[in-house]
């Protein structure tokens, strides 16, 4: 028996799904503890449900979710609004060695996901899902990027992907205190004295009708021209472009553009609501409509995978990269946040650094880098060196 979900059912469901995450986010601790995604719990509880009803040979629920794109380009364009190079000045030389590291990781992620991938005899694309795609990019990157290389010829890559990121979620939240407790303890590390002055932009307006109205204009602005910039970029150099990374990359340039000419324009507290919902709404989609019996073959591969992409992180982070940041309080904690954001997401990462310095102490430094790196400065980085890996092995 088959049941077709239509287009408005579809969504009406995502959102449902959305809800029912947060609250169960909000009541076990396990997922409130390691920061699940309210969207990723509700959409696996659904993919969950249809696979055991389409096992059992009871139904095939079919989703229409011709929507997604358009959730998903508009949350990437929020991030590229979000882009502004002042906040980029004031994290100074470790913002830049932070950065640095983030690309670093990106390049290898795939190369100890290809590498695997042509090891176990799968098709390299693979490889490049459970590599910066799911890891560094998490479930946003893992749902979009997945689509395309669907549309390559490797079939359930989306679902590969959503898995891979899922896992490196977790992953994320288990190592990242265990790992910052030995470093503190190890080199007795304590909080500085000197009191560092932490940017935070805070949009001075409230939210009214007009302001929401013109957010909506340069969010849909930068999603039109994006398209036609990326649908350009891909003729002209025949490099397969996700239709978001145009539209981010135009956003960026609006953002930096308006702050120049009329600040107050931007209302990032209205342009930040727009990209949560838009978000929930995509990840919703993206993970309920997952086939999970069309990866069942590929668990073992997948977790050997994601566990070597543990192992290298936790291995850089600790003998590298902290030593590279100062290797002091600030250095350590920064090392947590690029443990969450590098195997999940910058929530995670927040959460990581959140837990430590509620047990250690403040650290304003890494509160300020962390953050700006992992909202978009990350993707600087992280996309080129995706959209080249993907390009190779098409």
């Amino acid at each position: 028996m088959y049941m077709a979900i239509n287009q408005i059912t579809t969504l009406c469901l995502a959102v449902t799904l959305f809800l029912v995450g947060t609250f169960l986010v909000k009541r076990v601790g396990f997922l409130n503890r390691f920061c699940i995604p309210a969207p990723v719990v509700g959409g696996l509880l659904f993919a969950i449900l249809a696979t055991i009803l389409k096992g059992l040979d009871l139904i095939e629920i079919t989703l229409d979710t011709s929507l997604q794109s358009i959730f998903m380009i508009t949350f990437f364009t929020t991030i590229g609004l979000g882009a502004s190079f002042k906040l980029v000045k004031l994290g100074g030389k470790l913002l830049v060695i932070y950065w640095l590291a983030c690309g670093f990781l990106a390049l290898m992620q795939n190369v100890i996901g290809v590498s695997l991938a042509k090891l176990m005899d799968l098709h390299p694309l693979i490889g490049v899902v459970a590599g910066a795609v799911s890891m560094e990019g998490g479930h946003g990157a893992a749902a979009a990027f997945g689509e395309t290389i669907e549309g390559l010829g490797v079939p359930s890559a989306v679902s590969i992907g959503m898995a891979a990121a899922t896992c490196g979620l977790v992953a994320g939240g288990l190592v990242g205190g265990p790992v910052i407790g030995y470093l503190i303890r190890k080199f007795d590390l304590k909080p500085s004295s000197e009191e560092t002055e932490a940017y935070v932009e805070k949009s001075q307006h409230p939210i009214t009708d007009k302001s929401f109205m013109m957010q909506v204009f340069l969010i849909t602005f930068c999603m039109a021209v994006g398209t036609y910039v990326g649908e350009w970029f891909s003729t002209i150099t025949g490099f397969v472009l996700p239709g978001y990374v145009g539209a981010m990359f135009i956003a960026v340039i609006v953002r930096n553009v308006v702050d120049r000419i009329k600040p107050e324009l931007i209302n990032m507290r209205e342009i930040n609501l727009i990209g949560d919902i838009s978000l929930g709404i995509f990840l919703s989609m993206a993970l309920m409509s997952i086939k999970l019996w069309e990866i069942a073959d590929l668990a073992l591969p997948l977790f050997i995978i994601v566990l070597v992409q543990v192992i290298f992180i936790v291995l850089f982070a600790v003998f590298v990269l902290f030593r590279l940041l100062g290797k002091n309080y600030d250095a350590a904690i920064m090392v947590s946040g690029f443990l969450g954001h590098g195997l999940g997401a910058t929530p995670n990462a927040m959460a990581n650094m959140s837990a430590v310095v509620s047990k250690f102490g403040p650290s304003r430094k890494a509160f300020l880098i962390v953050p700006i790196v992992g909202a978009f400065l990350i993707d600087v980085f992280g996309m080129p060196i995706i959209i080249t890996t993907i390009n190779l092995f098409k």
